[in-house]
Order: C-alpha cells, then structure tokens, then sequence
C-alpha cells in the first residue's frame, strides 16, 4: 500500500494554523469533511473519542491521529505540517508539528491497520521528516510523501 493510495494532491497542507491539539484536530476535520462530503463535526467526533483512549502523538514531533467512520467508503488521508508546533500529550512530550490523518471506513479492519503502520514506518525516516519540515509548499510535501514510498518499495 502507497501513502498515494490515501492521499491526494488536494489533502496536503503545508502551513496548518492551530494553537492548540483541539484546534489542530478541528481544522483537519473540516479539510476532511471537504475531501469526503461527511459531516465535520462527525469526524471531529470519532477523532476526538479516539483521542480520549491515549494520544496519537507517537514522538519525535508527529501525530497520527485516525479514526473509523460508518459512512465512508474507503481509507482517506490528509497531512499537514503546521506553522508552530502544538502539545499533542505526545508519548516523548514533545510538540507536533507533522500530522497524518487517517480516516477508514467502519469496515476495513487490516486496511487500516496496514495503513497505520505504512504510515508510521514512513513518517520514522529522519530523512523523511526533515525533508517535510524543509519543504515549503503543499506540492512539494506530497512529492516527498509519495515519491519516498515509491523509492521505499522497490528497495
């Protein structure tokens, strides 16, 4: 599975204001109620209540908040790299400045497992994450995003 698979050109924010986890996660949720024609507030929901069973920050500045909808018909993806970073209760209490949504449907069991692990494995290359936090345009994030997987495969 390509982090391609998930994201598209239009789910990539390269300058995410938010002063705060919650309004991280309530600007990520209305780009991905645009994305997906769900309700906002839905997906700010499931995000939230999964935020409550421990925190998605996984360390070294990213998070990988995610959630199950019944009405969605696929996996979907959004990164956003934000302009300052914000407490995210990270497991190494560091702020996040890096996050990849993921959205699955109610359905897709190992899919999203599989994804979730696709992306964590990505987001761990320390080459990776300085090429993100040097970029500075939203093409230019999904280029790194997408052609590093490429690259990571064929090795």
């Amino acid at each position: 599975m390509d982090l391609s698979d998930l994201l598209g050109k239009d789910a990539v924010i390269a300058g995410l204001k938010a002063k705060s986890k919650k309004q991280a996660i309530q600007e990520l949720s209305a780009k991905a109620a645009a994305l997906t024609g769900l309700s906002e507030r839905e997906i700010f929901d499931t995000l939230l209540q999964r935020e409550r069973l421990g925190s998605t920050g996984v360390g070294h500045g990213i998070a990988i908040p995610h959630g199950k909808l019944t009405r969605l018909d696929r996996l979907v993806g959004l990164f956003a790299k934000l302009t300052k970073p914000v407490d995210f209760d990270s497991l190494d209490d560091q702020p996040v400045d890096l996050v990849f949504l993921l959205l699955a449907p109610e359905s897709a069991g190992a899919d999203h497992l599989k994804a979730l692990a696709r992306i964590a494995r990505q987001l761990r290359d320390v080459d990776v994450t300085q090429g993100l936090r040097a970029s500075g345009d939203a093409e230019e994030i999904y280029g790194l995003l997408t052609q590093t997987i490429a690259s990571s495969n064929a090795a």
